[in-house]
């Protein structure tokens, strides 16, 4: 053998694959594909989606973001209006302390109101919207009327004010429920849309804007608007009544000095400000802008010492913006959606027409109420005097809140399946409490 030979290369023998063992890699990918996704992701999903599902969800969803944003309000009240009560009565509390009674007040009210039978609430409906006409119409009585930030809606009895116009919403959206509910099918002829739903909901409207609570009339007009829609108006409908709406506004705005000039403001039309209308919206903005991500701190609002008019009710989302910062902003947005989701799955799930056009009614009330004022308070609307929902000081607009979120939450509690869950949960608390006696009653 030469030694420019080529070596030839040695081949060794492979060894036997073990019994049992896979032999490729092609193999080892389709089982990998082929492999299920983890345990704890697979019941991670289930549990997600059996609590989307649970019959009691609803209740939940509205119940905990009722009484978040009803604790965050009376914190952000006590930190706003620190100020203007120690100026007019030497201690920072008359405010709060007020806000505070009126939240006593309302929630064993809410309570009440979320136990009741469905049937029953129905059957109050035509004495609910008679109650609140005649209400309504103590602002035409001499000597109880009362106005307030050119709000002529105030009446005072016995030393105690409050605004009608609060409990006409309430009012009227149980009555829309039952009288939308009873037309049924008929609702597609514009008789029976006018007769007597519009009709009385208009007079309700004219009696409010009587006292120049145009803000409130807005809010009247999202509750039918609401309640209409999800009876099955048809959409032809609402195209007229929307224009009609639109071209009342338009007169109410021209017709006054202080709402053109609102609304120029807004548009940036008016260069001149003899009113001073732009002092509450501009210094909104400020605190917010102050706030920065985290805000300034609670109780540390610099907008508050008399800065910034009415920061305990119109504008105290400013307030929350600055001492609570943008997480705090997206804290009451989150509280609000969740509040519309809770509702909207009432809506979606009960077969009640009843309740769906009811908490549709009442959904558009409060929600809507929300974003404007939200909406005044970041400079996207005129400011037209609307607090915001369970978080501004007011009394009035506080209890007929809860009362209307109790409606919503006892429409909740008889979802299908909602009631046998509750009773299931409150039986398996009942039983973990009994373990639980005998041993400490042993230890003693």
């Amino acid at each position: 053998m030469t030694a420019t030979q080529t070596r030839r290369p040695v081949v060794r023998p492979r060894k036997p694959a073990a019994r049992g063992a896979t032999t490729t890699r092609a193999t080892r990918r389709t089982t990998a594909r082929a492999t299920p996704p983890t345990t704890s992701t697979t019941t991670r999903r289930t549990t997600v989606t059996a609590a989307w599902d649970s019959p009691v969800t609803s209740y939940y969803l509205i119940g905990g973001s009722t009484l978040v944003l009803l604790l965050l309000g009376l914190v952000m009240v006590l930190s706003s209006s620190s100020v203007m009560s120690l100026q007019s009565s030497g201690t920072p509390f008359t405010t709060f302390l007020n806000q505070a009674r009126f939240a006593l007040l309302a929630l064993p009210i809410a309570w009440l109101v979320s136990r009741l039978p469905v049937h029953w609430i129905r059957r109050l409906a035509w004495p609910g919207i008679a109650l609140a006409a005649a209400m309504q119409a103590l602002v035409f009585v001499p000597g109880l009327q009362a106005a307030a930030g050119g709000n002529a809606g105030w009446v005072v009895i016995a030393g105690q004010n409050f605004q009608p116009a609060e409990f006409g919403k309430l009012g009227l959206a149980v009555w829309l429920g039952a009288v939308l509910a009873a037309k049924g099918p008929l609702l597609r002829h514009w008789y029976h849309v006018l007769f007597p739903a519009v009709l009385v909901a208009t007079t309700i409207l004219a009696m409010v804007l009587y006292t120049h609570d145009l803000g409130t009339a807005l809010v009247i007009i999202l509750l039918v608007a609401g309640a209409l829609w999800v009876a099955g108006v048809p959409l032809s409908m609402f195209t007229v009544a929307g224009m009609a709406a639109a071209a009342a506004a338009a007169f109410l705005v021209v017709s006054s000095d202080n709402r053109r000039q609102r609304v120029a403001m807004l548009f940036g039309v008016g260069e001149h400000d003899p009113m001073g209308l732009s002092l509450q919206p501009r210094r909104a903005l400020e605190g917010l802008g102050t706030g920065g991500l985290s805000g300034v701190g609670l109780g540390e609002s610099r907008a508050k010492w008399l800065w910034l008019p009415e920061a305990h009710n119109d504008f105290i989302f400013a307030i929350i913006g600055e001492e609570l910062g943008l997480l705090g902003s997206l804290l009451v947005l989150t509280l609000v959606t969740t509040l519309a989701v809770g509702m909207t799955r009432v809506i979606r799930r009960h077969p009640d027409r009843f309740v769906k056009i009811t908490t549709a009614a009442v959904g558009t009330w409060i929600i809507g109420q929300a974003l404007i004022n939200i909406g005044v308070v970041i400079g996207v609307l005129p400011v037209i005097g609307l607090p915001l929902p369970l978080v501004s000081a007011g009394g009035s607009a506080l209890v007929t809140t809860m009362m209307a979120l109790g409606l919503v939450l006892a429409f909740a509690r008889n979802e299908p399946g909602a009631a046998r869950a509750l009773a299931a949960r409150r039986s398996s608390l009942r039983k973990s409490l009994a373990v639980i006696a005998p041993r400490r009653g042993g230890d003693g």
